[in-house]
Parts: structure tokens; sequence; C-alpha cells
């Protein structure tokens, strides 16, 4: 009965091992260096560590993901869109339009509050 349980031991005893090996084996070739606070402190998307969780970001942060949004949605739907425009016809290509009609109203949006603005 026992048997039929080795395969999954085997599994988490192999996966447990290829998880622990570059940790064990980044620990013994940083052994000796010094590290340094700046190296060892947490990374936070680039923003300086802060005590208030109900600090207010820019809103240029915000305009960014808007943006990623809008392009990351244009190009999932694009692709299958352009794979089957010629079942889709007419009606698909109108569809499509008003679709990239929205995303441009979007983007220039963006454009005009700014967040293309690298300072």
């Amino acid at each position: 009965m026992l048997s039929n349980y080795f395969p999954i031991l085997l599994f988490i005893i192999v996966s447990a091992a290829i998880g622990a090996f570059p940790i064990i084996l980044s620990r013994l070739i940083n052994k000796g260096k010094n590290n340094n606070k700046a190296k060892t402190s947490a990374y936070e998307c680039g923003f300086d560590s802060f005590d208030d969780a109900r600090m207010k970001f820019d809103i240029r942060y915000y305009l960014v993901a808007i943006l990623f949004i809008i392009f990351d949605l244009e190009i999932a739907f694009l692709f299958p869109w352009a794979v089957a425009l010629e079942s889709l016809g007419t009606s698909g290509l109108i569809t499509m339009s008003i679709f990239l009609l929205v995303l441009i109203i979007g983007f220039i949006y963006e454009w005009k509050k700014g967040a293309l603005d690298w300072d």
C-alpha cells in the first residue's frame, strides 16, 4: 500500500532539493563577503521605504499602470482577431475599429495627463 505513495515522496524530495540547491550554493559562495545595508534592504518598486501605508502616490504611477493595461489588452485581442479576420468579415473589422478607437482615446488621455513625460 505504501509503495503507491513512493512516486509522490520522490517528487517532494526532488523538488525540495531543486529549490534548496541554489539557496545553499549562493550561501556558500557569498560566505566570506560582507553585505552592506543597501544590498540587503527590501526592494519596493523604486520607492524609498515609508512608514505610513496611506501615503499618496504620484498620479503618474497609476497612469503608467493604466497605459500598460491598455496596450496589454490591445495585443491580447489583436492577435486572435488578425488570425480570424477572413472569417469575421466586415462586422469584425468594424468591431475591432471601435475597440481600437476606445484604446486610442485612452492613450490620448494618458498623453494629455503627462504619463509619457519622463522627468
